[in-house]
């Protein structure tokens, strides 16, 4: 594939709440802050052909082809747009449409592609878009709507994951991401944002002690019809067993990212060197009930179409789509947990669905050039059994 990265930058994720640091920006200044980051960085807004943003709530701000109307708004005149969705997976998703541009030579000749996501999820939450699958009773009842969460449980029951293992990986992801912070492992791709210059939600003190203390956060919403949809579907099952808490859940999250992508002649005619060259994209639909395990199948359609195997990945780059997430994923392909999510992940710094494919890129670009690593696997996982799946090398 003739598609390689050129810069990549990203504001931090702050907490998505009325009470998170990012709160008071609407997602267009979000955009409009990498954007400006790019300029300053030596990318021309002339030798952009197209802004594709994933975005999974397209609804009031958040609505109307966000992505043509920040370039605009940014003053990147002449850069076409395009808002896409694919629920979690939405970044990734931007990230392939960028990837087919330069590949196919669409990308207007000497054009290079802009692709990421953004999602202001304390100013456009989750669900207000109320979509058919789950407002919608008749299409929720076909289609065995049950919450995330809910699907998450019913994996870990599946599965067998206790509740421990769940925190302990919550724990590891929280020293992970305070680690990553202390020793500025993402200051290139960052861009401040007003006075957060961090990922916000990072938790000190936190102890096994005190995640054993929480209540599960979804036995009730099981208790309403998602139990019941569970075990219709997996009759083996007695019961669902509701393992996962707030801290085990991911955080909700404001962030946009960004990377340059194009050909290999793009980026020569403008002087750029690259970065990384994105390998392969591939994608599965899960049972959509079970919904959250489907970034293994993924992984593996992934792997095979460049010829590798699990064991000839540096970086993971996996979603804390739950905890159960990385813990299943680690378990079905034997990775060394490690290499997986090394700095952290969602369960201590946030998912912004949108913005995550482009964040796990910069996150695994990182990596890769702080411990001189050649390859990298990013997968997320979504709603309704959706999951996507990267291969980037690093150039």
């Amino acid at each position: 594939m003739d598609a390689y990265v050129y810069e990549v930058a990203r504001t931090p994720r702050g907490r998505g709440s009325s009470k998170g640091a990012l709160a008071g920006v609407r997602p267009i200044e979000l955009v409009g802050h990498v954007l400006a980051a790019l300029k300053e960085r030596g990318i021309e807004p002339a030798w952009a052909s197209d802004l594709v943003l994933g975005c999974s709530t397209q609804s009031g701000e958040q609505g109307g082809d966000l992505a043509q109307i920040a370039a605009v708004h940014a003053g990147w005149s002449g850069v076409t747009g395009a808002t896409v969705s694919r629920f979690c997976c939405s970044g990734l998703e931007a990230l392939r449409v960028a990837a087919m541009q330069a590949n196919a030579g669409s990308s207007a000749g000497e054009g290079l592609v802009i692709a990421g996501g953004v999602e202001s999820m304390s100013r456009v939450p989750m669900f207000s878009d109320r979509a058919p699958w789950f407002a919608d009773p008749e299409v929720s009842e076909t289609t065995s709507f049950v919450h995330m969460g809910v699907a998450a449980d019913l994996v870990a029951t599946l599965e067998g994951i206790e509740r421990a293992q769940l925190e302990a990986l919550a724990l590891e992801s929280h020293r992970r991401s305070a680690r990553a912070q202390a020793e500025g492992r993402f200051d290139r791709e960052l861009v401040s944002v007003g006075a957060l210059h961090q990922d916000e939600g990072v938790r000190e003190g936190m102890t096994a002690e005190g995640l054993a203390s929480l209540e599960p956060a979804f036995a009730a919403l099981g208790a309403e019809q998602g139990d019941a949809r569970c075990l219709a579907r997996y009759p083996e099952l007695e019961t669902i067993a509701h393992r996962h808490t707030i801290a085990t859940s991911p955080g909700l999250a404001d962030c946009a990212a960004l990377a340059v992508v194009g050909s290999r002649a793009a980026g020569e005619a403008h002087g750029l060197e690259p970065r990384a060259r994105l390998r392969a994209f591939a994608t599965y639909a899960e049972e959509p009930v079970k919904m959250l395990t489907g970034n293994v199948e993924g992984a593996r359609r992934a792997l095979k179409a460049v010829g590798m195997t699990a064991s000839d990945i540096d970086v993971f780059e996996v979603n804390e789509s739950f905890a159960v997430v990385p813990v299943h994923f680690a378990r079905a392909l034997d990775v060394d947990p490690q290499r997986l999510n090394p700095n952290g992940g969602a369960l201590s710094v946030g998912h912004p669905l949108g913005a995550t494919g482009g964040v796990l890129l910069a996150n695994a670009l990182a990596e890769l050039e702080r411990s001189d690593g050649s390859v990298a696997l990013c997968s997320v996982c979504g709603g309704a059994g959706v999951t996507m799946t990267m291969v980037v090398e690093r150039v």
